[in-house]
């Protein structure tokens, strides 16, 4: 396989995103989810722009300059995002997914591991932020 280097910042996104994507729904089961139903609504907020954006966001101080380099790739990469995300939040993502392609191919799932575990305190954050702002209608 070629050096991580050599691939375009797109490939490791899509990488990335498998990767991503299977945490997600491996993390649930663990978290005792069972019905279909609620997986799938459970994992869509996981794996949204936004949220990979955020967690990026809570990241960055503590990545090293190597994979601040790949999210730096994955933040310019040229492509296309869907119309219901805007532009600088779909770039974010993608530069997570990135830095994701980067761990797996390099066989870094310690580290992984650690930027996963902000996650749910990422979107039970979110989540409360949600709560107030409903509140104050």
């Amino acid at each position: 396989m070629r050096n991580w280097q050599e691939m375009n910042a797109l490939t490791l996104a899509y990488l990335g995103d498998a990767v991503y994507e299977l945490w997600v729904r491996t993390h649930l089961l663990e978290l005792g989810h069972e019905k279909v139903r609620e997986l799938h609504k459970q994992a869509v907020s996981y794996v949204r722009a936004s949220t990979q954006a955020r967690v990026l966001h809570v990241l960055w101080p503590e990545l090293d300059e190597v994979e601040q380099q790949v999210v730096l790739r994955g933040r310019n990469a040229k492509g296309g995002h869907p119309k219901n995300v805007d532009v600088v939040t779909y770039r974010h993502a993608t530069a997570f997914e990135s830095l994701v392609g980067y761990w797996q191919l390099n066989g870094q799932s310690e580290r992984m591991g650690w930027a996963f575990s902000h996650v749910d305190r990422i979107l039970l954050h979110e989540g409360a932020e949600k709560d107030v702002a409903s509140e104050c209608k």
